[in-house]
């Protein structure tokens, strides 16, 4: 990692600690550095991995309802399936944030942000592993299966990503909330895919 790269993460990381819970920056961190991990597994750039998990969340603040807010104001679009389903827009906003706080133009960086909660068809690498560190990281300690979808995160990118997002949609389901199409759409086309 250069210099230039390194006091750049060092100073997103000392904007977000001041923005985000205790425990969401922790979190933050991570997801940055379970990417990192995954990208030298992969093969995938291990500084576009770590920057991309580290902003992965860089949106998530305020109520939902603030978020489609400042979205409105800065000209975010979100349509009527990110409405219906308002965990995936702190995503969308925090690809906006990515772009204007952090100055972030790499395309593929932008779309991990935007598709962390929700995935999407035909994910690049680096898409999957930001979503997959969002899942994994050392502080989760929700999903029942998580060992095994730990271990699957480093041996089968491909089939890790199918078995989140099934047991994903199958929690919403229970859950009797909207799921969002490009979660159904995901899980559809790694299905067919992997």
């Amino acid at each position: 990692m250069d210099g230039i790269f390194a006091e750049h993460l060092l100073t997103i990381r000392k904007e977000l600690k001041k923005k985000l819970s205790p425990s969401r920056y922790e979190h933050t961190l991570g997801v940055s550095f379970t990417s990192a991990a995954l990208a030298m597994r992969y093969g995938e750039n291990i500084e576009k991995a770590e920057l991309a998990g580290l902003l992965h969340d860089c949106g998530k603040y305020g109520t939902e309802e603030s978020l489609v807010e400042k979205c409105d104001r800065h000209g975010v679009f979100l349509s009527r399936e990110d409405l219906s389903s308002p965990a995936v827009i702190h995503g969308k906003y925090g690809c906006y944030l990515a772009k204007t706080r952090f100055g972030v133009r790499d395309a593929d960086i932008l779309n991990s942000i935007s598709y962390h909660t929700t995935g999407r068809a035909g994910m690049s690498l680096l898409e999957k592993i930001v979503f997959i560190a969002d899942y994994i990281e050392p502080s989760r300690d929700k999903a029942p299966d998580l060992p095994s979808i730990r271990e699957l995160a480093f041996t089968d990118i491909d089939r890790c990503m199918y078995e989140i997002l099934e047991g994903t949609v199958a929690y919403l389901e229970e859950k009797g909330v909207h799921i969002h199409k490009d979660t159904l759409s995901a899980r559809d086309w790694f299905k067919k895919n992997m």
